[in-house]
């Protein structure tokens, strides 16, 4: 039989465990809604620190994702039919927060021909037309590359287009083997060109065994292909099951 010892993590990643009345008043929102959010369904340790400020992102189009990334804990299978009132409910949501930058993603829907594209652009439109004031965000899958898919999302005039790379292209086949990365770079790249005065961004992590030189390397990407905002991440085990931390490579670079 053996023994599983849970990794001991350093007493600067850890959180308190999540309380206070904005996070329950938040918690209760979202069940008398039905709606999901990241921050619950890929375990993230911030949840506390979010919802006790009032933000959340919002994650449509069900819980369940078409993919399998080994970093992620949001739940793999066969996702169930669409909610065509989903966006309503996030738009009331937004209101009764009081957002004035709201976030949604989604799950991966690659048995949709559209890959939900047609509810992103309703949850923008259901939004802004319950919350004038409010800048939207929107973080999507790559819709497999389908410039149609994306056309419909980018036709609703989201303030920001996402999509993240999450990791360097080495490390493509193990950390997200359904996705590729130049096809990500080239969504990016197509949102800005459908709409030039929409801005772009993307995202990575550190902590899956990235060398320097191949962060540099996304770096230069996402210049070259003219992303406006680039956010860089810790990468956090969800479980044993997920892929393990491994520090980066400076050692390789040929910078040091």
């Amino acid at each position: 039989m053996t023994t599983i010892i849970p990794e001991r993590r350093p007493e600067w990643l850890r959180v308190r465990a999540p309380k206070g009345e904005n996070y329950q008043e938040l918690k209760q929102l979202m069940r008398g809604q039905s709606l999901h959010t990241v921050c619950e369904e890929a375990r993230c340790p911030n949840i506390g620190e979010c919802w006790g400020h009032k933000t959340a992102t919002f994650m449509i189009l069900g819980r369940v994702c078409t993919r399998s990334c080994g970093f992620c804990a949001v739940e793999t299978g066969r996702p169930l039919g669409l909610d065509w009132e989903e966006p309503k409910r996030v738009a009331e949501a937004v209101q009764q927060m009081g957002l004035r930058h709201a976030v949604v993603t989604s799950v991966n829907r690659d048995e949709l021909k559209d890959g939900g594209a047609a509810v992103f652009a309703s949850t923008i439109r259901w939004i802004r037309r319950l919350n004038p004031e409010c800048k939207v965000e929107v973080l999507t899958p790559d819709f497999k590359g389908s410039a149609d898919a994306l056309r419909v999302v980018m036709d609703a005039k989201p303030d920001i287009f996402n999509h993240n790379v999450e990791t360097i292209p080495r490390l493509y086949k193990r950390v997200r083997p359904q996705a590729v990365y130049l096809r990500s770079l080239q969504v990016l790249k197509m949102a800005k060109e459908m709409y030039p005065g929409t801005r772009t961004k993307s995202g990575f992590m550190l902590g899956l065994g990235e060398t320097w030189d191949e962060i540099l390397e996304v770096m230069r990407d996402m210049r070259e292909y003219d992303i406006d905002i680039l956010t860089i991440g810790q990468y956090l085990r969800p479980s044993f099951q997920h892929l393990p931390f491994s520090a980066m490579c400076l050692w390789k670079s040929s910078q040091l």
